[in-house]
């Protein structure tokens, strides 16, 4: 807006110098041509107008001042003052080139393709135009960002290094550390930080491919053989439950077996009849006492009566 409007104070006071030399236009006007040419001129260097996502920072005679000019309409003085812009929208910066470093086992890592968005607070954008050379541009450079990346590399283990929700928030945690130290707290602020590739040489992907494979043979044959053994303990147990379950039946029965229980069950399966052949006398005598007690006699009477 300032140009045009200085463009066009120019044109009108040109216009008015050529009239004022034709014969046939009137001094007056043409006089009235050049003064509103300059006043044209100079009203569009009164004001500066802020875009959104920008700060203004006021300079007289080249001397910076502190205050920010907010967005929208800010006045100047023409021609002693100016007003410059410094960007805090949120920028990105890309990293395609790969990162390398080492885990916390020294194992060589590389990270690629790596995005990293930032923003440049606005209460510090007289700062940072009058102590940074690249004012607003590049202050997040590819060597803080590669230095932030290895340094969150030799934190993490091989089992984290390569998850993004742990690699990534360590990056940005160093990154803000080294802006921090660089242009002080709160000046830039790192937002996000996206790492698309993150991985380990190919040797050792290989091995842990094979180490992989390993583990899971052998996971396998341990269930395999905690299988067996559970299964081995379950039937010794249960012919341990038998075993003690017959023992147990085995002393009550015998417990249960007096000499009258085995007596009964003796009439109980006697027929009444002696044995015809013998081999000891005193089997037949325990026998005959035997009977003649239950039958309420002495045993001896009854063997020695003779038959008819």
């Amino acid at each position: 807006m300032n140009s045009i409007m200085l463009l066009l104070g120019l044109a009108v006071m040109i216009a008015g110098v050529v009239f004022f030399f034709l014969p046939k236009i009137k001094k007056s006007a043409a006089a009235a041509m050049l003064i509103a040419g300059f006043v044209i001129a100079v009203s569009g260097q009164c004001f500066a107008i802020v875009p959104t996502g920008y700060t203004g920072v006021r300079t007289t005679f080249g001397q910076i001042s502190e205050a920010n000019l907010p967005q929208g309409f800010n006045l100047k003085v023409p021609f002693i003052q100016s007003v410059n812009l410094v960007n805090n929208k949120q920028q990105d910066i890309s990293l395609s080139a790969q990162v390398w470093g080492e885990t916390k086992e020294k194992v060589p890592v590389f990270a690629e393709d790596v995005i990293v968005t930032y923003q440049i607070a606005g209460n510090r954008s007289s700062w940072i135009y009058a102590n940074v050379s690249q004012s607003d541009q590049d202050l997040v450079s590819a060597g803080l960002v590669s230095s932030s990346i290895k340094s969150a590399m030799v934190e993490l283990g091989v089992q984290e290094v390569t998850i993004r929700t742990h690699i990534e928030p360590l990056v940005k945690e160093k990154l803000q550390a080294a802006l921090d130290e660089k242009y002080g707290a709160a000046t830039v602020n790192v937002l996000k930080v996206v790492i698309n590739n993150m991985n380990f040489e190919e040797e050792y992907n290989q091995a842990i491919a094979e180490k992989s494979i390993a583990q899971q043979v052998y996971e396998k044959q341990q269930i395999e053989n905690e299988t067996r053994i559970a299964k081995a303990e379950a039937d010794a147990k249960a012919l341990m439950i038998e075993a003690q379950a017959q023992a147990q039946a085995n002393e009550t029965l015998s417990q249960s077996l007096t000499e009258n229980v085995l007596l009964s069950k003796f009439y109980e399966k006697w027929d009444g009849k002696l044995p015809q052949v013998m081999g000891e006398h005193t089997v037949i005598t325990a026998i005959g006492e035997e009977i003649a007690s239950a039958a309420g006699g002495t045993g001896s009477e009854q063997t020695s009566q003779p038959a008819n």
